[in-house]
């Protein structure tokens, strides 16, 4: 079969490493995708959301299956555009429909979801710009720090958290009535802070079935000691320590089924990767967002301990049996981190030479912000998160000594990664 994936990231890269290794696959088309996924397949130069684009492409190149990426598409109604379209109905779609996809696409539809369906997570109001001054009368009655959410979709950014409460009034003003986000803070949500640790928690999905897919930590502020401005991710590492058996066990009964439960009882089906940003709070599990896909960089570390054929597992989500699949899990750790440019996530040059890949050993090398110079033969830096460099190990420091050794043999002007990767889960 032939496989579009939509994207252009270190996840994009990861999937498509995965899905080509499945004797069901001839060849594997990204688009617009890097300089890795070159590697294992086809790069086509389309956005993510041009859809009458990709729509020529899938007829064009006989396209058997779409598996979605990034989230924007998703919540713009990739998969809606293909379910409605007389040619490409018959493709499957890997990735929930645009209802669906409010789950991520709107905090406030997530938060009133979660709240019906008494799936624990910390308490809220939702604010628009006529309602300013009752959101500052309920940030009063809060404990610092203080937590504010752009209602859509803000690359990453719409997310935050301050300690002081007149800084919190000034940043709700700025989101609401100066349109910070854009349309994304059109309304605002306001939470209370929960103290704890997160993780990452994902299912793969047909709507009625579910697979729990390899747990992670990302990390994803750009300083040492989860410190400085958030990033798309600096890394990340699987299995984590504290996601025992008895915890794991209360985020699937307490979130997971509920969560799916809850879809169905809606009447909103759900076919694709389903993930729980969560925290674990002396030992009990609250979610503080959905995404409705993969992240980026768990990704990284998730999918390299996927040992089963993942193309059938994705038929088994569109054809509805995937109960009817096996799916096994590598026991080791996998440990992924981050090369970024410097100036990430701020300001940043590109079209830096990238050197030393080939002297890399015992790691999987999944590439994001990096393009082919065809002219001059090399790879160059095109993004803020350049590569992630992923090492197995039968230990969490086995794993992170192999990556970081590999860290080292890359090099590229103003390189710059965390040291410091699993510094809380040791």
């Amino acid at each position: 079969m032939k496989i579009l994936i939509l994207g252009s990231g270190g996840r994009e890269h990861a999937l498509s490493w995965k899905l080509a290794q499945s004797p069901k696959v001839e060849h594997i088309f990204i688009a617009p995708g890097n300089a890795g996924t070159a590697m294992v397949g086809t790069n086509l130069p389309i956005d993510v959301n041009d859809f009458e684009s990709i729509k020529m492409a899938v007829i064009e190149k006989e396209i058997d299956m779409l598996v979605v990426g990034p989230e924007v598409p998703l919540v713009e109604g990739i998969h809606d555009f293909f379910a409605g379209d007389r040619i490409l109905s018959s493709i499957p779609v890997i990735g929930p429909k645009k209802n669906a996809a409010q789950l991520e696409g709107s905090k406030d539809f997530a938060k009133a979801f979660m709240m019906k369906y008494q799936i624990p997570t910390a308490a809220y109001a939702t604010f628009t710009k006529d309602t300013i001054e009752e959101g500052k009368a309920f940030l009063e009655t809060l404990k610092a720090p203080y937590v504010l959410k752009a209602d859509g979709l803000a690359a990453g950014k719409g997310v935050v958290i301050l300690d002081n409460l007149d800084a919190a009034k000034e940043e709700l003003n700025s989101m609401l009535a100066e349109a910070k986000f854009g349309e994304a803070s059109s309304k605002v949500v306001i939470e209370e802070f929960l103290k704890g640790i997160e993780l990452s928690v994902f299912v793969l999905t047909d709507g009625k079935h579910y697979k729990m897919l390899p747990e992670a930590k990302d990390y994803k502020r750009i300083g040492e000691g989860d410190t400085g401005p958030n990033t798309g991710g600096m890394g990340s590492i699987s299995p984590v320590t504290f996601a025992n058996p008895t915890f794991m066990q209360k985020v699937e009964n307490r979130i997971v089924k509920p969560t799916l439960e809850g879809l169905q009882k809606e009447g909103i089906p759900y076919q694709g990767f389903l993930f729980f940003g969560l925290i674990n709070v002396n030992g009990e599990p609250y979610v503080i967002e959905y995404n409705c896909r993969l992240g980026d960089p768990e990704a990284e570390s998730v999918i390299p301990r996927i040992k089963s054929d993942l193309v059938n597992l994705l038929e088994g989500v569109a054809e509805g049996n995937l109960d009817e699949k096996k799916m096994e899990i590598d026991d080791r750790y996998a440990a992924s981190v981050v090369l970024v440019s410097e100036g990430y996530p701020g300001k940043y040059e590109t079209g830096k030479e990238i050197k030393g890949i080939g002297n890399l050993n015992n790691c999987i090398l999944f590439y994001a912000g990096a393009g082919n110079d065809i002219e001059k033969n090399v790879i160059k830096t095109s993004g803020g998160r350049v590569m992630a460099v992923t090492s197995y190990g039968n230990t969490l420091n086995e794993a992170l000594k192999s990556a970081y050794a590999n860290v080292e043999n890359i090099e590229f002007q103003g390189k710059y990664f965390r040291k410091d990767l699993g510094f809380d889960l040791k």
